[in-house]
């Protein structure tokens, strides 16, 4: 249920069942570890998009038709390869951007906010409705945080209140809300501009911006610092500080 596309620099995920909103079934998820790791191992891949198949949405969470009584260690196991996602993406070198275009619900939306930008359809709808079928959010609180406040974030899951994209744009969730019709432009662009930069850079400077968000200040000062020092002694730190000074494109080895 989930292909992989390679065009160039980009690699697209796509979870592929659209007549099911594209659930995230324990199949879904470890086809996404398994992908993820696949194109982060590419070197020809820059830059990774999530998507969803068809028009309806890019993902509605958890496949809720799946027995979640049946084997509750085996489940609690299972449970764990979301998390696994999570980490592949995070812990990868490329970036990752969400092409959401459609419903981002339940798991499916903690998917589009754990990648680095998010691009959304203005006439989608997103938030964590697990409440009401007597569930919580877990796994996916992790992603959110990131992105949104703790006050903010505790009233939509513990409601279900679901997103409109403009929302999600004002709460900081999503980095981008474009008519249907620019979506496939608007992620090209994001891609591109991505793609134009060093891979040494954006892998070390991704994990630094990651890294930082659970320290305190003055551990992430000190983080950050020895992460310029590192960052200098690349390659392609010093060919873009030459291409500059001679005025010309730099041309990246990504060391």
């Amino acid at each position: 249920m989930v292909k992989i596309d390679l065009d160039g620099a980009r690699a697209t995920i796509t979870i592929d069942d659209p007549e099911r909103r594209n659930p995230l079934s324990t199949a879904t998820v470890d086809d996404l570890v398994r992908l993820t790791v696949e194109a982060n191992s590419n070197p020809e891949v820059r830059v990774i998009v999530y998507t969803g198949a068809g028009a309806q949405a890019f993902s509605a969470g958890g496949d809720l038709s799946s027995g979640f009584f049946d084997d509750p260690i085996g489940l609690h196991r299972e449970r764990g390869r979301l998390a696994e996602l999570f980490r592949t993406m995070w812990e990868g070198e490329k970036p990752t951007v969400a092409r959401v275009n459609g419903h981002a619900l339940a798991g499916g939306f903690g998917l589009a906010v754990a990648c680095d930008v998010t691009i959304c359809v203005e006439d989608a709808r997103l938030g964590t409705p697990e409440i009401g079928v007597g569930l919580w959010p877990m796994m996916i609180t992790v992603p959110l945080l990131r992105a949104i406040s703790p006050k903010a974030l505790f009233e939509l899951m513990a409601t279900g209140r679901v997103l409109t994209p403009d929302e999600a744009l004002r709460l900081g969730v999503v980095s981008r809300v474009v008519p249907r019709s620019d979506l496939d432009a608007a992620v090209e662009e994001v891609v591109a501009a991505l793609a134009r930069h060093s891979p040494a850079t954006l892998a070390l400077g991704r994990r630094a911006f990651g890294a930082v968000a659970g320290m305190s200040p003055l551990a992430a000062l000190d983080f950050l610092q020895a992460g310029l020092t590192t960052l200098t002694l690349t390659d392609d730190a010093r060919e873009g500080l030459r291409a500059f000074a001679e005025k010309r494109d730099p041309t990246w080895s990504a060391r």
